[in-house]
């Protein structure tokens, strides 16, 4: 069997006014200071083969700021939040605190009318197997819970680990692949 080394680099896409309040996400755009002041670690990112990125507004300004012509893929596209979009926590905490502790407790769960954790997981790990044997290096430009479903699926690890994983806005997690199996890659900070 002929073997496939694949590289695969996670951007999370820059901050966004909805990411600062605390509010569940639209298709809003990168905050204006954001997209002027990106300094994504393109020269550390080397040869890049290809780009994927969310068809989000704010995932496609970023993929954008790496200077390379993005492929839009839908199912790298954000969790649907449903009636949730535009809402804050805190206010959802205030007026429907049962079903936001659901949604916190159970990733099956989909009480705003959108998709569930779970699914949003299930289609990253389509999407990831359908990708095990690119060669070369992709960069895919997506959301922090996209990128959190990824690495979940990756690490089979139980679904409420899904709230232990921090991605910050313009964070970045790598991935590697033998044709075989994805591995996380931990590069080094300096060359």
């Amino acid at each position: 069997m002929e073997c496939h080394e694949g590289r695969l680099s996670w951007i999370c896409h820059g901050p966004t006014e909805a990411n600062r309040n605390g509010c569940f996400p639209d298709d809003e755009p990168l905050e204006a200071k954001a997209a002027r002041r990106a300094k994504l670690p393109v020269a550390k990112l080397g040869t890049i083969d290809r780009v994927w990125t969310s068809p989000a507004l704010r995932a496609r300004q970023t993929a954008a700021i790496l200077g390379h012509d993005a492929i839009l893929e839908t199912a790298l596209r954000e969790c649907d939040y449903g009636d949730w979009c535009g809402k804050s926590l805190a206010e959802l905490y205030e007026s429907d605190p049962e079903s936001l502790a659901l949604w916190m407790t159970d990733l099956d769960a989909a009480p705003h009318g959108g998709e569930s954790l779970s699914a949003v997981v299930l289609r990253i790990g389509e999407w990831m197997g359908n990708h095990l044997h690119d060669a070369g290096h992709t960069v895919v430009v997506t959301h922090a819970s996209v990128i959190r479903a990824a690495v979940l699926h990756l690490l089979q690890a139980p679904p409420m680990a899904f709230w232990t994983i921090d991605v910050e806005p313009f964070g970045m997690v790598e991935m590697t692949s033998d044709g075989r199996r994805w591995q996380l890659r931990f590069p080094k900070m300096t060359e």
